[in-house]
């Protein structure tokens, strides 16, 4: 007899946007988070990928689902759109590219024009 929920099956479910510029590592947090994955040549997302991964905290079953973001601004009106539903957000930035944080700003003022009032 299985005591394990399938992968379906959750107590609470959470949406959450990777933000931040291109390149900065948003796509190698997603898969080092829900498949344990690390690639140094990884490419840039285009439009908007999702993984999810299902955690266990007392004695519930919270999936989260997590949405990787293209950087490009190229992408900017396709990525808006995915920032409905969602309950936070993970702004990255690369400590090592100071643009980057530079550009954090503009990040939140379009997370604060695009999601909903109550996203942290």
């Amino acid at each position: 007899m299985a005591t394990g929920k399938a992968d379906d099956e959750y107590d609470y479910l959470f949406k959450v946007v990777l933000i931040g510029d291109s390149g900065v590592g948003k796509s190698n947090l997603l898969s080092r988070f829900t498949r344990n994955e690390f690639s140094l040549e990884s490419k840039s997302t285009i439009g908007v990928e999702f993984a999810t991964k299902s955690i266990q905290a007392e004695g519930k079953t919270i999936k989260a689902q997590i949405w990787d973001t293209a950087g490009q601004e190229r992408y900017r009106a396709i990525t808006s759109a995915y920032y409905r539903g969602a309950v936070g957000a993970l702004l990255v930035y690369d400590i090592t590219k100071h643009p980057t944080f530079e550009n954090v700003e503009r990040w939140l003022k379009e997370l604060r024009d695009h999601a909903d009032a109550n996203t942290v």
